[in-house]
């Protein structure tokens, strides 16, 4: 099976939050443990705070540590531990009581008057166990010193630096009892209720984890969400459907990621859309030379019109328009492709315009405009292709040409403009409407297609002419003239900017 994004992403989810939770189980428990033994210790520590009041009380009856010294349970006794360690009854002494006890002092009493009790019988049943020796039998933990810090009861392997509790008497320290820390949890009600927090702790982690997977497998889906409609608009666009869309309404960088696959849709439609105008405008272009042609030859052919030199010349001139506009078309793709050959070279852009000025001077003033040129007083000095710039030049002046009414004024004017030399040309009247100034430079577009088409053109200069800017490192743009027609500025890169 192969394993998707989504299920990945749900496996590292599901993952970390496994890690996560058996890392704090794992130290909980252990701050746990830690914890409690440190409250059982402090338990047991102040369970022998009255034991210790009443070591200092028989202290000062006896004067000495006498009545502690022996076995352990004489330490038992004078400690009164001896009903917590569940002793037997028949041995098990009561500590005496003191003549100032509150309760009176014990009845006198012979030890012959003593009666031990009676022996244990089968019919009694079985005797009932003894508790088992754990962690809070403070007797086995305990170990008592006089004032030198000699061993006067209790384990002998106490140590000394144990937490430790001083015996007073009459105000003077005259014993020290030491508990020994409990090095774990042994068994009993300790152990019990520890595994009990333990359990408890099991089943909330499994509850958490339950939650964390659920939630993983939910984040997982709303994640990927933009990721399968991005998926699915891709195959809808290479299925030819342009016109595709993802709608989305984030803002992290996967909604920024459909708002770029939209922007690409649409930039692929509207190119899909020039290229269908394109082979249409190609068409249109071709045929109309082409059916002039026909109806030339047709006419010949039927014997309406007879070949002489008027004849002759209509069908040269559609065959030049028709020669004009596949040459443009071949420039054209030449140079969308790159595949315009450059030499560059240091060059005075002056000479270039007074040379394609004096090319153009005697066509403008047989159409009735006057051409003017501006220049500064400095050399023009950039590094550029010659015959491109005089092709480029030539476009700009032959548009003004074709389009500016007479009589009419076309003006070249070249100025500095930090790193890059400005060349504008600028002519009269007619305009370009201000909605039409961004497609000027579009391939076969027209402001006023009959008109453009009376004058032979097809469209295709200026997007030359972009091109060849472009390729030389600069930028074009129209704008509209303050004389009323059409102002077209040329930026290119000053030597060595």
């Amino acid at each position: 099976m192969r394993l998707r994004l989504w299920h990945r992403l749900y496996i590292a989810f599901a993952a970390l939050s496994i890690l996560a939770l058996l890392a704090f189980a794992l130290l909980q428990q252990n701050n746990f443990r830690r914890g409690f033994l440190d409250y059982l210790n402090r338990l047991s520590l102040e369970r022998l705070e009255e034991p210790a009041r009443r070591l200092g009380e028989e202290y000062a009856l006896h004067g000495n540590w006498q009545f502690a010294q022996g076995n352990e349970r004489d330490l038992m006794r004078a400690l009164g531990l001896a009903q917590e360690q569940n002793v037997d009854a028949e041995n098990f002494r009561p500590p005496p009581r003191r003549a100032d006890d509150p309760f009176g002092p014990l009845p006198h009493r012979d030890e012959g008057d003593f009666r031990p009790p009676p022996p244990r019988r089968a019919a009694d049943g079985p005797r009932p166990p003894r508790r088992p020796a754990g962690p809070l039998n403070l007797l086995e933990r305990v170990l008592l010193l006089d004032a030198k810090g000699e061993r006067v009861n209790g384990n002998p392997e106490v140590a000394k630096d144990s937490p430790s509790i001083k015996i007073q008497s009459n105000g003077q320290t005259v014993g020290t009892l030491l508990l020994q820390p409990m090095p774990g949890l042994r068994g009993g009600i300790d152990t019990t209720f520890a595994n009990n927090q333990i359990k408890y702790a099991a089943i909330a982690a499994l509850l958490v984890l339950l939650g964390a997977l659920a939630l993983a497998w939910a984040l997982s889906r709303w994640l990927l969400a933009p990721i399968r409609a991005l998926s699915k608009g891709a195959r809808a666009l290479a299925a030819g459907d342009y016109a595709t869309r993802i709608a989305s309404t984030r803002k992290d960088e996967l909604g920024e990621l459909a708002t770029d696959f939209n922007q690409m849709a649409n930039a692929l439609e509207k190119s899909q859309q020039a290229r269908r105008q394109w082979g249409a405008d190609i068409a249109h272009e071709l045929r109309t030379p082409l059916s002039i042609l026909r109806g030339e030859i047709q006419a010949l052919q039927d014997g309406v019109r007879q070949p002489g030199p008027e004849t002759l010349a209509s069908l040269q001139a559609e065959c030049g328009r028709l020669a004009g506009l596949v040459d443009d078309l071949y420039q054209l793709a030449l140079s969308d492709a790159g595949a315009l050959s450059y030499r560059f070279e240091t060059l005075d852009l002056s000479e270039l315009l007074q040379e394609i000025i004096a090319g153009q001077k005697i066509a403008m003033q047989q159409a009735g405009l006057e051409l003017q040129l501006v220049l500064p007083t400095s050399p023009i000095s950039l590094r550029a292709d010659r015959q491109r710039l005089l092709q480029l030049f030539g476009n700009l002046l032959s548009n003004s040409l074709r389009y500016t009414d007479a009589p009419g004024r076309v003006k070249v004017e070249a100025t500095r403009m930090g790193n890059f030399w400005q060349i504008s040309v600028a002519d009269t009247a007619p305009g370009v409407p201000s909605d039409a100034m961004e497609k000027v430079f579009d391939r076969l577009y027209r402001v006023e297609p009959s008109r453009s088409r009376a004058f032979g053109g097809a469209g295709l200069g200026l997007s030359i002419c972009r091109n060849i800017v472009n390729a030389h490192g600069g930028s074009i743009e129209a704008k509209a003239s303050a004389e009323g027609g059409l102002w077209i500025r040329v930026l290119l890169p000053a030597s060595g900017a």
